[in-house]
């Protein structure tokens, strides 16, 4: 398939990609499996390599591993390290603090200008699912042609299947035209439109004119940075400097912890001067949940999900629950709809429709 795909691009196009897995984040909701050494993205939660593993093969297809790099944090690093022996250990990079999504984008931008000055920049989350990574990198390909022919800044938007409230939309516009593209619609984005309450995302939903904001992106190294020139001059500053700098990694020390807080969305996409989206004809979870395995897990006959030894799960009289077990017996009895999670330390029992307030507890320091 790789090769197939990738006869179909020019190859001095696709020799411009560089590819920023975005890997910092906490998994709050997948407490108590979930930990700040260990997030969502380091458990194996969909099978039997970590969420990262699984982000990092798909880009494997298209992208020589020195140019894909993982963008985590110092509590996560060694973590990040042990996860991918055989990833260029230089091209995982710890951030210094959290600063959220816009100064990751920023530092991306930087690395790939520092390596390559017509360099384009695919920036993804490392914890969503996809499956049908034959189509995902196709669509990837002609959305780094697009990229390298538009100075538009490209995200990706998913065909919402349900009125959610949990995502971002994008608000969709006339066709972008794309000639080489064969599987891919483009569009110009209107706007940007934050997580709505039911009745606006049942309103989106019928509309078709919007889709989910996947966190997914790509763009010229250098038009992103003339728009942080025009809207965040702090991460203009700090990608120049690191451009210049004959220690970038000690300037990232020194300058990163200095940046705004601010998503690249508030930063940089919401007010850009060109947005295009590329329309995914790929599957796409962002496993946001506890609730999200069933979907890949599958269930049994009374729609219970399992993972954990069979012989270490009792049931009777359970229907449609969750449960995941570190190694000790769980036994379920005249219950329903519930989340139950066993840990060496921590057992979590949830309701499922409750679950996107599991980051709500009062958890304590010892247990994060």
């Amino acid at each position: 398939m790789t090769t197939s795909v990738q006869n179909q691009f020019p190859p001095e196009i696709s020799a411009r990609l560089f590819i920023f897995i975005m890997a910092g984040g906490s998994g709050e909701r997948f407490w108590p499996l979930s930990r700040i050494h260990t997030p969502k993205h380091l458990l194996k939660l969909l099978g039997k390599t970590t969420l990262l593993e699984q982000t990092l093969e798909r880009f494997e297809t298209i992208v020589p591993p020195e140019r894909i790099f993982v963008l985590t944090n110092e509590a996560q690093h060694a973590a990040t390290l042990a996860a991918l022996p055989n990833h260029p250990p230089k091209n995982i990079i710890a951030e210094p603090a959290k600063r959220d999504t816009g100064p990751a984008a920023a530092l991306a931008t930087a690395v790939a200008l520092r390596q390559q000055k017509n360099a384009i920049v695919g920036l993804f989350p490392a914890d969503a699912m996809i499956h049908d990574v034959a189509t995902f990198c196709h669509q990837l390909l002609e959305a780094t042609h697009a990229a390298a022919e538009h100075p538009a800044l490209i995200t990706f938007s998913i065909k919402p299947n349900h009125p959610s409230t949990s995502f971002g939309y994008l608000e969709l516009g006339e066709k972008h035209e794309a000639p080489h593209a064969k599987r891919t619609r483009f569009h110009k984005v209107h706007q940007f439109v934050e997580k709505p309450h039911l009745a606006k995302a049942e309103e989106f939903f019928k509309s078709q004119r919007h889709g989910w904001n996947a966190g997914m992106f790509l763009w010229q190294a250098q038009s992103f940075l003339e728009e942080c020139h025009r809207q965040q001059p702090e991460l203009a500053s700090f990608i120049e400097s690191y451009l210049t700098d004959c220690s970038p990694e000690k300037l990232l020390h020194r300058e990163f912890s200095q940046l705004p807080k601010i998503s690249v969305d508030y930063a940089i996409m919401e007010k850009a001067k060109q947005v295009i989206a590329a329309i995914a004809e790929f599957d796409w979870d962002d496993v946001g949940h506890w609730t999200a395995l069933p979907k890949h897990l599958g269930v049994d006959e009374k729609g219970n999900t399992i993972q954990a030894s069979p012989k270490k799960i009792l049931l009777h009289d359970a229907t449609n629950n969750i449960i995941v077990s570190e190694g000790k017996t769980v036994a379920l009895c005249g219950v329903h709809d519930l989340v139950v999670v066993q840990t060496h330390d921590a057992i979590l029992i949830c309701h499922r429709n409750a679950v996107e307030n599991i980051k709500k507890l009062p958890v304590p320091e010892e247990l994060k």
